[in-house]
């Protein structure tokens, strides 16, 4: 079943979402070397409750955090924790928001003090892939157009897009049909309707595209130990041209004046 959004509702879901990018940019204040995972979680957490809202992850599935905080290798669903994070690392925050009766879920990755170029280019190569599979997030498109535009950009440099997770649906659930790999075939897949919200989120890894999942039951990392970037938005099909719900503008803000 996928739900189509009536304009209202995509309203609600719009302050859902732009939460989201206001929260991660309380959390962008903080990063730095030295700081624990666990701490950027608590900052989160308080900020999405004073909000009038609640975490979207929390307790979903049993996950016991706010944010999903994954370092380096770890490609998403990382744990917060006593980790400190260090100068050189970089960090994929994911959040995800509930109030008036729908989610918003976005996520961005994060350099921590001096980062490589190589990994800096792979962060600004993955989120310029979001963008190019937003474009294709059009009235007459299909599923397939979103993950084909994400794959061939980022394969071009070498990269290689995790096939194991994939962007979905969001609205009143966290995850909705249909679903969204960053790979694909042109003109294959659901054609997309005016209303679907989706939510797209490629996971590109500097290595191979292999990953695995750790003992503690969530943490999913490359199998090369080489990074991986993250960055997710929520956007809602339209005719010609994707309405953007969350925004990375507040977190740029703060990073550009860090």
């Amino acid at each position: 079943m996928i739900y189509i959004k009536t304009d209202e509702e995509v309203e609600i879901q719009r302050q859902s979402s732009l939460l989201v990018g206001k929260t991660l940019a309380e959390v962008a204040k903080i990063i730095k070397p030295g700081i624990k995972t666990i701490e950027l979680d608590k900052v989160a957490e308080s900020y999405i409750r004073d909000n009038g809202a609640a975490p979207g992850f929390k307790g979903y599935g049993g996950f016991p955090a706010t944010l999903c905080i994954s370092v380096n290798d770890e490609v998403v669903h990382g744990i917060p924790g006593n980790r400190e994070l260090i100068d050189g690392d970089i960090v994929s925050i994911d959040c995800g928001t509930y109030m008036n009766g729908f989610y918003g879920d976005s996520a961005y990755t994060f350099a921590v003090g001096e980062v490589e170029d190589e990994v800096l280019l792979l962060l600004e190569r993955t989120k310029e892939s979001l963008y190019l599979g937003i474009e294709q997030a059009i009235v007459g498109k299909r599923i397939g157009d979103i993950g084909y535009a994400v794959q061939k950009y980022v394969e071009s440099f070498g990269y290689s897009v995790v096939r194991d997770l994939v962007g979905h649906g969001v609205g009143r659930n966290l995850h909705e049909k249909p679903e969204i790999p960053n790979h694909g075939r042109r003109g294959s897949g659901v054609k997309l309707k005016s209303g679907m919200c989706l939510a797209i989120e490629p996971m590109i890894n500097l290595g191979v595209k292999d990953v695995l999942q750790d003992n503690d039951g969530w943490t999913i990392r490359t199998t090369d130990k080489k990074p991986s970037a993250h960055f997710e938005h929520n956007v809602v099909v339209r005719n010609g041209k994707a309405d953007i719900l969350s925004t990375f503008k507040y977190i740029e803000e703060v990073l550009k004046n860090k």
